[in-house]
């Protein structure tokens, strides 16, 4: 079986190629740079230099697969070059999920994502549910109109898709915001919690690579498959690390407090160019569900992520290595937005606590 994978040298794209290799398949990646791959040469699989972005780059490659993973995308919250996203996430996935049907390949597995949902407010969607906006960030809009601008209107006209959609991906290895936050409560920089009260959900990377070969071995053409694990409050995740690893828990700010200073934080960020974790987009993420159940991906495929717990010890003593072979050095510049964001963050609890309503006696 040949399999060709755009995004192998990302974070599900990696697992996705190791679990693909010990499965037998013949695995041909796609990659903008030779040295970019090499990890992914070195376990065996085939390196097509190219880019989604250029069409003609992937036909020799692609000609001939029996299934196309198309995994690659623009994922970055607060980034500066959010221009890139569009070219990335819409077009390239055009030009892959195109070109996939012109060649005839029999099925075609694209990676969408929860978050084309928007906030779901609270609610547990399914695959039925279709958010139309506002978006939460670049990344969400591109994707949206990837998945239903690109990816259904070609299901439509006869190509063999399946969808498969995760939430919040964690694991060894990830440069998601989960990892940064995580890595930053390691460091002892995250006191407090802005907008505890956001909600995600939390699959393993390598239960999510397998959810993508699942879905091509065992999904129906043209449907969609959510794959995430439990929803669980930014907070409580937090205060989770802190009971696993025997440290003090963050104080809680809710998100209301912390979003009307969406402008103010993003005006910081375009000065100083802090980490896009301290950005506007950032901030109005806060307070925001992105939850998907994956009900469906259980029943149909056969889907079974690890416990929480379990993935989230391994995530840990990654993170904690990682922690102690790159200990954070602060610049004084970096010092002095620390000690104004804890300030911040001090006087915002401040108003928090008092201004609870009060209980009746």
């Amino acid at each position: 079986m040949k399999a060709f994978v755009t995004g192998g040298t990302g974070f599900i794209g990696r697992s996705l190629i190791r679990q693909l290799l010990a499965r037998g398949y013949q695995v041909y990646a796609l990659a903008r740079s030779l040295e970019a791959a090499a990890a992914l040469q070195a376990l065996g699989a085939v390196i097509i230099k190219g880019d989604i972005t250029d069409k003609a780059s992937m036909r020799a490659g692609m000609q001939g697969s029996d299934v196309v993973f198309h995994v690659a995308a623009w994922y970055k919250i607060g980034a500066r070059d959010w221009m890139e996203a569009e070219s990335v996430n819409v077009s390239g996935t055009r030009n892959v999920l195109n070109l996939a049907h012109e060649l005839g390949v029999p099925k075609i597995i694209y990676t969408s994502t929860v978050a084309v949902f928007g906030d779901t407010h609270g609610e547990l969607v399914d695959e039925q549910y279709e958010g139309s906006g506002p978006f939460l960030s670049e990344y969400s809009r591109t994707k949206w109109l990837a998945h239903y601008k690109v990816a259904l209107p070609l299901i439509q006209r006869g190509a063999p898709i399946i969808i498969v959609m995760p939430g919040g991906v964690y694991g060894p290895g990830d440069t998601s915001i989960i990892a940064e936050t995580m890595l930053r409560f390691i460091n002892g920089q995250l006191p407090v919690i802005p907008g505890a009260d956001t909600l995600f959900t939390y699959a393993h990377v390598d239960d999510v690579a397998e959810g993508h070969i699942l879905a091509a071995e065992k999904g129906k053409i043209g449907e969609s498959y959510i794959l995430a694990g439990p929803a669980i409050p930014l907070g409580e995740m937090v205060d989770y690390w802190a009971d696993l690893l025997g440290r003090r828990r963050p104080l809680h700010i809710p998100s209301g407090y912390v979003k009307p200073l969406a402008p103010v934080i993003g005006s910081l960020n375009h000065v100083l160019s802090l980490s896009p974790y301290f950005s506007e987009e950032s901030a109005h993420n806060l307070g925001a569900s992105q939850m998907g159940r994956s009900d469906k991906a259980r029943a149909a495929l056969g889907w079974q992520p690890r416990p929480l717990h379990v993935g989230m010890k391994e995530t840990l003593a990654w993170a904690e290595q990682v922690s102690q072979s790159q200990p954070p050095v602060l610049t004084d510049q970096q010092k002095q937005v620390a000690q104004v964001a804890l300030i911040a963050a001090a006087i915002l609890f401040l108003l928090w606590l008092f201004g609870r309503p009060k209980s009746k006696k």
